[in-house]
């Protein structure tokens, strides 16, 4: 289980300097800057054997939100509590490092080597052996229907291909909780469902899954709860079917677009979709 409780994290940008209005903002270099919250105040729990959705527009923070639940990123304000099988808070750093798997939109992969190369050189570093990663090596490559192409350098990998390997190498050391930010993004039908299949298949197994996606219809699907964010807060948290409901929607897509509108409304300011 993971728990974000009044997480925040604030950041700086520069104002601009048009018009009659100054922003306040302290003073960076010859430039004046303004701080801001990518995320704030959100509070939320991720449950064993369930798969959460984190869905917004670009900017909302998701990306943020994710890299502080992976513990690769400090927040501002708030904390992230990640609980052991039995409910227990996890306070050693490596241990909370070991119980998640993190998958970014951006990672870089060594080309020059094979995913099962990869996989072995992770594997070394995690402290696992030779023999234990070649029999897990086995076993992920066949989850994510990797046989075909394991042993071909990722250089030479279709984008699809590529994002398998990038999750396989998140799987090595057996976490109990996944954080995936857009694992479908840019892939086509079939490689998309490769890894919908696989999250659905570690639910089962109890593992917890958190993912961002834009794919309102995939998240309607495979996910348990959703997390709506915009501007860094939270717009509505609940199932697909109790979202759906409290706009009077029969999609994930016009949900969201009720939710924002009738926030604009309620602040005065014109949204965009």
């Amino acid at each position: 289980m993971i728990e974000a409780v009044h997480l925040s994290k604030e950041f700086a940008r520069p104002v601009k300097e048009e018009g009659t209005e100054k922003k306040s903002g302290f003073s960076f270099g010859k430039k004046t800057m303004e701080s801001f919250y990518a995320v704030d105040d959100l509070s939320f729990r991720a449950k064993k054997g369930e798969i959460l959705g984190i869905l917004g527009p670009n900017g909302a923070g998701k990306t943020t939100l994710l890299r502080m639940l992976g513990h690769l990123m400090t927040p501002t304000k708030g904390e992230v509590i990640v609980s052991d099988e039995e409910g227990n808070p996890i306070t050693d750093e490596v241990k909370i490092k070991q119980a998640i798997g993190y998958l970014s939109n951006n990672t870089a992969l060594y080309g020059r080597l094979t995913a099962r190369e990869m996989f072995m050189l992770f594997g070394e570093i995690y402290g696992i052996s030779k023999e234990d990663s070649a029999k897990r090596a086995n076993e992920i490559f066949h989850l994510l229907e990797m046989e075909e192409f394991c042993d071909k350098r990722i250089e030479k990998l279709s984008t699809g291909q590529r994002q398998r390997a990038s999750i396989s190498r998140c799987l090595i050391h057996n976490p109990e909780i996944y954080i995936f930010d857009e694992p479908t993004l840019g892939l086509d039908i079939l490689a998309s469902e490769t890894i919908i299949e696989f999250m659905k298949k570690e639910k089962e197994r109890g593992k917890t899954v958190l993912y961002s996606t834009h794919y309102m219809e995939e998240a309607q699907y495979l996910c348990d709860r959703i997390l709506m964010v915009y501007e860094g807060k939270k717009l509505a948290f609940g199932t697909p079917k109790q979202l759906m409901e409290i706009t009077e929607s029969d999609n994930l897509r016009d949900t969201f677009k009720s939710l924002i509108r009738e926030l604009g409304s309620r602040d005065g300011t014109e949204v965009s979709l």
